[in-house]
């Protein structure tokens, strides 16, 4: 009686078929990687963007709070913060006047830091993205391939029996079936992750409005 459970399959199926599914796998193993170091990633840019909110609205004095910071601080709120408070000394001149055009560079510093954060934020996702939509159909190559091996079988033995016919086929359909393995969890993820990654980015946006206004009132006074 044929052995059919997934080892077996995968043993006697053909060497294109077997690269196939270890490529499927190797992209599964990989795509399961980002995901847990995004939702960790997510989780603590949350967090960071949590605490740094609390202190901003603290009532402390923005130069005391860069101060303490520091001009390269380590979280991204941080960051966009520091980058605005920087921008907003190097615009005074040393009678203590602002230069011209200051609230447009503030803006442009904090647009900057902003597009670096969302950019770490997004990096690995394309490789969901593709693994989301190129998986079924690599996996779908080593079943076409893998049948058309199982029919030449097939004419060899000139034998259309259940039990010539089946191992063949089942070698090969195992290949779509991880296609979709790693293709399902891929999709899923990218698509929470990529909604996640806008929800913070859209969270340093508010900030650096709200901050922009802050300044901007300054400049006024």
């Amino acid at each position: 009686m044929d052995d059919f459970s997934m080892w077996a399959l995968f043993a006697r199926a053909t060497p294109i078929v077997k690269l196939v599914i270890l490529l499927l796998i190797g992209a599964s193993f990989w795509a399961w990687a980002i995901i847990f170091q995004k939702l960790i990633s997510y989780r603590e840019a949350r967090r960071e963007a949590a605490v740094f909110d609390r202190s901003f609205w603290s009532g402390e004095p923005l130069d005391e709070l860069f101060e303490t910071l520091g001009p390269e601080p380590k979280g991204a709120s941080q960051k966009i913060f520091a980058a605005g408070m920087s921008e907003w000394r190097r615009s005074h001149r040393e009678d203590g006047r602002l230069i011209a055009g200051a609230q447009a560079r503030i803006d442009r510093s904090m647009d900057v830091a902003i597009a670096k954060e969302a950019e770490k934020l997004n990096k690995g996702l394309a490789f969901l993205a593709t693994v989301g939509s190129t998986a079924p159909f690599i996996g779908l190559f080593g079943t076409v391939w893998g049948i058309m091996n199982a029919f030449v079988e097939i004419a060899a033995q000139q034998n259309t029996n259940l039990a010539v016919v089946a191992p063949g086929i089942a070698e090969a359909l195992l290949a779509t079936g991880f296609g979709l393995l790693a293709a399902i969890p891929a999709v899923i993820f990218y698509n929470k992750l990529s909604a996640d990654s806008d929800r913070i980015t859209g969270g340093y946006e508010a900030f650096a409005d709200e901050f922009a206004t802050i300044l901007s009132r300054q400049l006024d006074s």
